[in-house]
């Protein structure tokens, strides 16, 4: 139970899970205890405890209310730290503990892409259209624009804010004119307006507009998806020099346990900037480009 920070009784009554048999519920930056001297001549203390999602929020130092995260990988996880407070959304996200740490709990908004980088896996294996996954900038760059085609990658159903599990993947728009170089560039844009879709339903439920969005994951190598981002959602993408932030986040939340670093203070003059993408679209032609994603949308929905 995120409010009580206790397992919930009802569920584990529903599941038929005798609390006996469940840990303590601890913090995510405590010492828990120590590795057995298999290894090593010493005991290394196992100190940080927090999920993919939240680790990366942390290692990216979205530490105030209203900062966001978005992490590039298979999928795509977009975390806002909302602070002390549980905000239930009303845009179908998920509300989640963010961390606990000196006995405070904070909160962020989730959302979830299902299939982000995983689409351009498909183009490499399923269509053979690249060798390498790294390709698929080059591949995309050989044009200007998609022509008019729209990719959605549902193959294992929609996440946030949609939750649909039935959907399907489509593509629409195909005309006699589209390439290769199209269908890999619609792939990376679907990448983008999912990612879009779960900053605007955030933004709504914060009731604040995002001022900045940080970015991490191995697709943030990309500087056309990070440059189509940015286009997307009017705002700042920032990409720090370390892009696995989830193993870094994990890694500040023990070294806080021990002492090894004093504060959050002295971790966020850690975090530097790798590259800073700005918006440079046109809001006519970007209004366009949403209103025809919405469309796809509507039409993998029906389908």
């Amino acid at each position: 139970n995120i409010h009580t920070l206790q397992w919930d009784t009802e569920l584990l009554k529903l599941l038929n899970v005798p609390i006996s048999m469940l840990p303590e519920v601890k913090s995510s930056s405590e010492v828990y205890g120590h590795t057995t001297q298999l290894f090593a001549h010493h005991e290394i203390p196992i100190a940080g405890i927090a999920g993919d999602q939240q680790s990366a929020l942390f290692g990216q130092m979205c530490t105030a209310p209203g900062m966001v995260k978005n992490t590039y990988g298979t999928g795509c996880f977009m975390l806002m730290h909302t602070g002390e407070k549980a905000v239930q959304s009303k845009n179908n996200l998920l509300t989640t503990i963010a961390l606990q740490i000196n006995g405070r709990t904070y909160y962020a908004l989730e959302g979830s892409v299902f299939i982000g980088g995983a689409v351009v896996q498909w183009l490499r294996d399923g269509l053979h259209l690249i060798r390498k996954s790294s390709d698929v900038e080059d591949l995309a760059g050989q044009v200007e624009d998609t022509d008019g085609v729209y990719m959605v990658p549902a193959f294992a159903g929609l996440g946030a804010p949609y939750w649909n599990q039935h959907a399907r993947g489509t593509i629409v728009g195909i005309t006699r004119g589209t390439s290769a170089a199209h269908i890999a560039r619609a792939a990376l844009e679907s990448i983008a307006f999912q990612s879009y879709d779960l900053l605007k339903a955030m933004e709504a439920d914060a009731g604040i507009p995002i001022a900045e969005l940080r970015v991490d994951g191995g697709a943030t190598h990309n500087n056309l998806l990070m440059q189509f981002q940015s286009d997307m959602v009017h705002t700042k993408v920032i990409r720090p020099t370390m892009v696995e932030t989830t193993a870094l986040g994990a890694a500040y939340l023990a070294g806080l346990a021990v002492g090894f670093w004093k504060d959050v203070e002295e971790l966020r003059s850690k975090w530097k900037v790798d590259q800073v993408f700005t918006p440079l679209m046109d809001d006519a032609q970007r209004m366009q480009k949403i209103k025809g994603w919405e469309r796809a949308i509507n039409a993998t929905n029906l389908w």
